[in-house]
């Protein structure tokens, strides 16, 4: 019962189907433009990074305290960026059209917007918080507390 709520929960959050969506059009638009040469690591390198989005976003729904949702956030964010530098890098190297490319920064862009405030309404909500077990998880979150002091920064 739990995960058909979860399962349908996520399929509602914005901010995973905005990532699943970009997922979909590099695999569809992105990758069948790479070079041949490229399939075992510019392709493979883009397409372990977009899949990681989604997947981290998803991985971190699952889990029941915020803190842990959280990070899962920041590895998504952090895959987002790599993502992007591949991206780039396909530009760089005419791979992709430059209409194509910027049709990818803009949803890039709402994308890093989405994360960024889906990592902030968790920190708002706490879920989970006052549940048994949490101040256990708190006290051994201290990497989550330097992240979350440089994101105060």
């Amino acid at each position: 019962m739990v995960s058909i709520m979860s399962i349908q929960g996520l399929e509602r959050l914005e901010v995973w189907k905005k990532s699943n969506v970009l997922a979909i059009r590099i695999y569809q638009e992105v990758l069948p433009l790479l070079p041949k040469e490229e399939k075992w690591s510019l392709s493979k390198q883009l397409r372990r990074a977009t899949l990681s989005i989604p997947a981290n976003i998803a991985e971190g729904h699952g889990r029941y305290y915020f803190q842990e949702t959280v990070r899962f956030c920041y590895i998504a964010r952090g895959s987002l960026e790599e993502a992007y530098a591949y991206i780039i890098l396909a530009r760089d190297l005419s791979f992709i059209p430059l209409d194509l490319f910027n049709e990818l920064n803009k949803d890039i862009e709402e994308l890093i917007r989405l994360i960024n405030g889906y990592i902030a309404y968790l920190k708002r909500s706490k879920r989970g918080f006052d549940e048994p077990g949490c101040q256990i998880y708190l006290s051994n979150s201290d990497e989550i507390d330097k992240v979350e002091e440089l994101d105060k920064a």
